[in-house]
């Protein structure tokens, strides 16, 4: 469907990214200040002293040790694998949506201090942010990047929106440097290089140096960006180089036979059975009693260590590369080490099918197990979208369509090798004995949703009465198809199980008449520094899969036109310059330039300007600043038929946004904090629910849809009077046309219902946020409300659980 797309994305806001014990190896630090008081981190000191102690003995590995799949592979989650151990937890590979896979699936990461990339590309580095935001609100001291030297400015790349990262150390270990020993394993990194060859530092800039030359124009235009030093880096981007890498277990000894050893006479339970057990473990013949005791009779065998390879092989270019490679020969059979238990392939199935990659696995003995990760995979993943969509959708199919899965139209290979397919949280269990595991593969099963939905008292009674209000007032689904209004997320800040950050995609008209859509806009909503960095980084997936789309239908390529603060070509230009070309994709519009009453530079941007209008059948393109972080906007769009739409961005209550969206059709409003928040609205920059609704009633809006809700509203927000027949709340994946507004006040009865116990739930936080505010005592010195001390006590407790419910919360944030 992107595939004939005329792409319009406008982008709101602007950007602004104790300690263990030194690190093992050679690795390059990445330096950070703090700004702050740091925080004690009681955890992580105790986790530094157990390792202490692991050192100072002789080592020996883990007694559990699995390996699991986060992402399968698929087009909307991409291959990554995460390993455990008692001792260390690794990650291989941090795609767009990982941190939100773990924190869904309850993962943890609190001891995940080692991230090993294959490549620098989307598929492998684009959830890299949030992940490293996430560890360090978590309290990970510091944490180790491995794999192509590009890391480095990828990291000073997310600085540009962060700043500096606070309480986490940062450092890259190039392939250059191959060996990496901890508590559980010694990874070697094995370096690939395409057969096309090395690119130079400055190849690539010729493909995309129209794109690099408009860049320096709007650098020049917003007289902010113009000496900025990234522009004059040297382009470090090569797309020749994957990064394998072999793991090994560290042996462990064998068990002691407790229950055996007191048979044969020997001091179980005193001191003197310490240098007995030890001398055994270590594989000594010992003497008690004049009796001769060999290790075998009292330890189970000592486990040698198992190794795992991973592999991403994402073209035929790296075959004869990874097939040659004399470390992995190392691992097959006849090789002079252990044989790899399992083979991660993070492999296409058009490499897959071919002969030379066949080969290559059938040089594994066949006790080698094969893991293949790739869009072959039809797994859900967020189950719990699937879920509230599944129960939302029994209200109104059409505003709540299903989600479906992507199925890919490539064939499966025709494989050789026993493999096996990835599932989302599936596990290879690598120690204590080698197996796999499908307990915790997640289920996603529509029918048990119905009937848990059906299980909810009075829900399908208040289904019932929607439905007999859309047939009595005649409500037709049939109507004026366009403009289609799709929340992609509705939440605000992170991404969580239920809510994704905010993005809206608004169809405009058909082609043809047919059903493939020509215009679509993006308004993806950049918050703080950190979410314009989260939205950049869905611009960027956005951008590549449709040149994807483009490409595999052999359609002619043209740019997106960009409507965003121009602060975002920071980003997009290290980006561009070490990771993937991008720059070519893209026609940059500065919002400030749609601004009433703005000069425009130059006669590109006109001509950009012209075009936008042009392609989307639109009068008028209009944006303002709005009470938000600096370079933050509003958008208005009025079409030639006579609709207005208004787009509010993060903002409190603004007069601006009222002005250009006078006597609008549809005004889609933030409303982050529920009524009586409102101090914390205003510290925030945001709008409650009444704030957001009377700017929709000031400037005459025919309807208001309510966006961009606290995560602490995770299912639903709380409803105030305010609430009337020109008011609707938006979910994730729900659709919506103008034809729609009279029913979608009608929702909020089954939605209620459905969602009764959330909302009790919220009620009685809010009730005990009052009570706490009526027992503070007043500023002019007069005691508060008195109460009993065994009521207060209670209170007290209750609020106490609810802020370190709230801190939890906040320190996943990303902002």
């Amino acid at each position: 469907m992107l595939a004939r797309l005329r792409c319009c994305l406008f982008a709101l806001g602007a950007p602004g990214l104790g300690g263990e014990p030194p690190l093992r190896g050679p690795v390059r630090l990445m330096e950070t200040h703090c700004s702050r008081k740091i925080r004690p981190v009681r955890d992580t000191l105790r986790r530094v002293k157990v390792k202490e102690n692991r050192r100072q003995g002789e080592l020996n590995g883990p007694s559990s040790v699995y390996v699991q799949v986060v992402g399968a592979g698929s087009r909307d989650s991409g291959a990554s694998l995460y390993v455990f151990s008692e001792y260390n937890r690794y990650l291989f590979n941090c795609g767009e949506g990982t941190q939100r896979l773990m924190q869904e699936h309850k993962m943890k990461i609190a001891r995940l201090d080692n991230i090993f990339l294959t490549r620098m590309s989307w598929e492998t580095v684009g959830g890299l942010s949030g992940m490293i935001l996430t560890l360090k609100d978590t309290g990970v001291p510091q944490c180790v990047l491995s794999g192509p030297p590009q890391l480095e400015k990828y990291l000073q790349a997310i600085r540009v929106f962060s700043g500096q990262l606070e309480d986490i150390k940062l450092a890259v270990r190039p392939y250059t440097e191959p060996q990496y020993k901890d508590d559980t394993m010694t990874v070697s990194q094995v370096p690939l290089f395409s057969e096309a060859g090395r690119c130079s530092p400055g190849s690539g800039r010729s493909s995309s140096q129209k794109g690099a030359l408009r860049r320096q124009d709007v650098l020049e235009e917003s007289q902010s960006l113009s000496a900025s030093p990234e522009g004059k880096e040297k382009v470090t981007r090569d797309s020749s180089l994957v990064v394998a890498y072999v793991c090994k277990l560290h042996s462990k000894k064998g068990n002691f036979l407790v229950l055996k050893a007191k048979e044969m006479g020997l001091p179980v339970g005193t001191a003197a059975i310490g240098p007995i057990i030890e001398a055994l473990k270590a594989g000594k013949t010992v003497t008690h009693d004049g009796k001769e005791i060999r290790p075998e009779e009292l330890c189970t065998p000592a486990d040698p260590g198992p190794v795992f390879i991973v592999v991403d092989c994402p073209s035929e270019d790296f075959i004869q590369p990874l097939c040659t490679n004399h470390i992995l020969q190392r691992h097959q059979t006849g090789g002079s080490e252990d044989s790899a238990a399992l083979v991660v392939h993070m492999t296409p199935e058009s490499v897959l099918d071919t002969d030379q990659y066949k080969s290559w696995m059938e040089r594994f003995p066949s006790s080698t197990e094969h893991l293949v990760m790739n869009e072959q995979t039809f797994t859900p993943h967020n189950t719990r979208s699937h879920k509230l969509q599944t129960q939302l959708n029994l209200i109104h199919p059409e505003i709540f369509p299903p989600l479906k899965l992507y199925k890919t139209k490539e064939p499966r290979a025709s494989l050789r090798t026993p493999n096996i397919r990835a599932e989302c949280l599936m596990k290879f269990q690598l120690r204590p004995k080698l197996e796999w595991q499908r307990d915790a593969i997640p289920s996603c099963d529509s029918e048990e949703f119905v009937k848990e939905a059906a299980e909810v008292p009075n829900f399908f009674e208040e289904v019932e009465e929607c439905r007999k209000f859309q047939t009595a007032e005649s409500i037709s689904t049939s109507g004026e198809k366009f403009p289609e209004i799709v929340f992609l997320g509705t939440g605000s800040s992170l991404p969580m199980k239920i809510r994704n950050v905010s993005g809206t995609l608004v169809n405009i008209r058909l082609l043809n008449n047919n059903l493939e859509f020509i215009s679509r806009m993006l308004f993806i909503a950049l918050l703080t520094f950190l979410s314009v960095l989260s939205s950049a980084q869905g611009l960027i997936h956005l951008l590549l899969e449709r040149e994807r789309a483009l490409n595999s239908l052999g359609k002619a390529f043209s740019p997106v036109y960009l409507i965003a603060p121009v602060q975002i070509m920071t980003w997009l230009n290290q980006y561009h310059d070490h990771c993937q070309q991008i720059l070519s994709q893209i026609n940059i519009i500065p919002s400030k330039f749609l601004c009433d009453g703005a000069e425009i530079p130059t006669v590109e941007t006109k001509s950009f300007i012209q075009a936008v209008l042009k392609k989307n059948d639109l009068l008028k393109f209009q944006t303002c600043y709005v009470r938000h972080c600096k370079n933050a906007f509003a958008c208005s769009l009025t079409h030639q038929s006579g609709w207005q739409l208004v787009f509010s961005g993060d903002t409190m209550p603004c007069d601006a946004v009222v002005n250009i969206g006078k006597n609008a059709t549809l005004l889609i409003h933030e409303a982050t904090l529920e009524d009586g928040m409102e101090e914390e609205a205003c510290e925030k920059r945001h709008s409650t629910t009444s704030q957001a609704i009377g700017i929709g009633m000031k400037m005459n809006a025919e309807f208001i849809v309510l966006n961009h809700f606290s995560q602490r509203y995770a299912k639903i927000p709380l409803f105030s009077d305010d609430f009337n027949s020109k008011v609707g709340i938006s979910f994730d994946h729900m659709r919506i046309r103008f034809g729609d507004f009279p029913m979608l006040p009608r929702l909020i009865r089954p939605l209620k219902a459905l969602f009764a116990e959330e909302i009790e739930e919220m009620e009685e936080r809010r009730e005990r946020r009052e009570m706490k505010k009526t027992a503070e005592p007043p500023s002019n010195g007069e005691s508060g409300t008195s109460r009993q001390p065994e009521e207060t006590n209670r209170v007290t407790k209750r609020e106490q659980d609810d802020l370190n419910r709230e801190a939890a919360i906040k320190r996943l944030k990303t902002n």
